[in-house]
């Protein structure tokens, strides 16, 4: 069903006649208006065609009268217009409104059990959401706090596991330390044995001329030292000749 358009203020006091009537003729609506005031017939009658025109009563002829008829509850209609009555005259505030409305007359017994039975059914409905608002939490609270006990239990075979990390993390690096200062020294020990290579190299290779040139030298020495004996070989057999013949003459 399309949502019905806003009637007047005159076209609402016509159905609101209708509403508490029934179908109605327009004399009928033109007598039970609610503000009593002095209208043509003629007027009466133009609001309820627009209320035609507006589809928001439905006309029927009855013998040689047209009776109208309301085409929508009170509910829907109302709901509407109250709606827009407490946006605009009291800014949304329900509280306002109502103190308003009950000063603006008396109410009857029935009115008063009426208005006290629909007061009482909205503190249920409003009790009623607060349960559910609550019940809705509860289980949320619940899973927090589990989620917050478990959260420990999870997060400490954690902290274990980085404890072992760390304590295997050095015992990993030493042996790396140790072979970097292993490899270090060889290092320096393989340069100082090639550096000394080197230098007894560089030696021996300037010393071998000088003892060549020596060896030359100290060659024709001894050479020559072998021919200044050789007389004193040969004058040995003289002296023993000498002694025998000396021997020999005193034996004579």
């Amino acid at each position: 069903m399309a949502r019905p358009t806003h009637p007047s203020n005159l076209e609402l006091q016509a159905l609101s006649v209708l509403w508490h009537e029934g179908p109605s003729t327009v004399a009928a609506v033109h007598e039970t208006l609610p503000d009593r005031k002095d209208r043509a017939y003629t007027t009466v009658l133009s609001v309820m065609q627009s209320l035609e025109r507006k589809s928001l009563v439905k006309r029927a002829l009855v013998g040689r009268a047209h009776v109208y008829a309301a085409a929508y509850s009170q509910e829907v209609i109302v709901q509407r217009a109250t709606h827009d009555f407490l946006t605009n005259a009291f800014g949304g505030r329900l509280g306002e409104a109502l103190l308003a409305i009950l000063s603006a007359g008396t109410l009857t017994p029935e009115e008063k059990t009426n208005i006290e039975r629909e007061l009482q059914r909205h503190k249920t409905m409003a009790a009623k959401k607060t349960a559910k608002k609550v019940a809705k939490k509860a289980p949320a609270k619940k899973a927090v706090k589990k989620a917050a006990t478990k959260a420990p239990a999870k997060k400490a075979p954690a902290k274990k596991a980085a404890k072992k990390a760390a304590k295997k993390a050095p015992a990993k690096k030493a042996p790396a330390k140790k072979a970097a200062k292993k490899a270090v020294k060889k290092v320096a020990k393989s340069a100082k044995k090639a550096a000394k290579k080197a230098v007894k190299k560089t030696v021996a290779k300037k010393a071998a001329p000088a003892k060549k040139a020596a060896a030359k030298k100290a060659a024709p020495a001894k050479k020559a030292a072998p021919a200044k004996k050789a007389p004193a070989k040969k004058a040995a057999p003289a002296k023993k000749t000498a002694k025998k013949a000396a021997k020999k003459a005193a034996k004579k």
